[in-house]
């Protein structure tokens, strides 16, 4: 890892709780992280929402007028707020401003703003969002991609989307012969449509991924594959189910628990394993999804995130500054893509 003071820019404007819980989680990153930050949006709002803050040092503000709103067409709002926080972030990135993008707002908006102002990688067709998930395995995490940039997936998507999942799982989570799987309804490689089947033939024959076959919904988080690969409709259905159940476990515990004397004496000998418990499944702990694909580094929150959903993404986006993970990427997919190219 090369130790590095990141410049992350955050679109402050972006999420349903900007600009109080985005600036929030801003500044305990830039008190805990050692990253200078740069809060993008309405400079009004965004110093009411640092009015109670005692340190500033390392944080600027860079002005922008407006934001995508949720309703709005990704493309043709971009394009008609050219000043809109996204595209500002954006824009510092390619100016070497800033060396990553931290945004709550709208995902289509973030991916179409990132496409547009840093371009995509050599030999890449589509980005995707990869989002790294728990597993029954300790300290072994499985990144799924895509989670919600493309709805719609050729074979070839999937099969790209593999080989920088491979990379990233490789060279930033630190796992050696990352184990690659097809999203599927079943094991057997004529299961699933098209896409599903042509994609399991594309991926058994390229000879850079070790796919291990297809991954059925409950073998995901089971330890056995280390990168799995789905489009975009199915992978953020999936993302938004496993948030939902973390939730819905800690909901549960918070309840059962505490009840009765012995449930208030285990409660409290167990709070170091509670809290383990919840970093594991609470979305809150990831941040969100790094965009994958394209000429720079680009986190995709959640819309829903709060001060420490977006500390954590900032921190995700800093690991991978840190992991020169775009460098390794457009490094190694030369490597691993050519002969996928070639037998094309």
């Amino acid at each position: 890892m090369v130790a590095t003071r990141a410049r992350i820019a955050v679109d402050a404007m972006g999420g349903d709780h900007a600009p109080a819980e985005i600036v929030a989680g801003a500044i305990r990153a830039k008190a805990e992280l050692d990253a200078d930050i740069l809060l993008v949006g309405d400079p009004e709002k965004i110093k009411a929402a640092t009015a109670n803050s005692d340190n500033l040092d390392g944080i600027k503000i860079v002005s922008a007028e407006g934001t995508i709103e949720m309703h709005e067409e990704p493309l043709s709002a971009l394009r008609r707020k050219r000043k809109a926080s996204i595209n500002v972030a954006m824009d510092l990135v390619k100016g070497g401003e800033a060396d990553a993008v931290v945004s709550a707002g709208h995902s289509g908006a973030a991916m179409a703003a990132a496409l547009l102002r840093l371009g995509r990688l050599k030999g890449i067709d589509r980005p995707a969002i990869g989002a790294v998930f728990p597993t029954v395995l300790m300290d072994q995490p499985v990144l799924i991609l895509d989670v919600g940039a493309n709805v719609d997936c050729r074979p070839k998507y999937l099969e790209q989307f593999a080989v920088m999942g491979m990379v990233y799982s490789k060279y930033v989570l630190g796992i050696e012969n990352p184990q690659v799987g097809l999203l599927n309804i079943g094991e057997e490689p004529s299961k699933g449509n098209d896409a599903a089947v042509q994609a399991h033939e594309l991926l058994e024959q390229h000879p850079s991924v070790s796919f291990v076959g297809n991954a059925e919904g409950r073998d995901v988080l089971s330890g056995q594959f280390d990168v799995v690969v789905c489009d975009g409709f199915v992978g953020n259905v999936l993302l938004k189910f496993a948030e939902a159940v973390g939730e819905s476990v800690l909901q549960i515990l918070r309840e059962e628990l505490p009840r009765g004397l012995r449930g208030k004496v285990g409660t409290l000998v167990l709070k170091d394993n509670l809290q383990r418990i919840k970093q594991r499944v609470d979305h809150a702990e990831h941040g969100g999804g790094l965009l994958l694909g394209v000429a720079g580094i680009a986190v995709i929150s959640h819309g829903s995130s709060q001060a420490p959903s977006i500390f954590n993404a900032i921190r995700l986006a800093k690991e991978a500054v840190d992991n020169q993970v775009l460098d390794r990427i457009q490094a190694q997919y030369q490597k691993v893509a050519m002969p996928a190219a070639d037998g094309e």
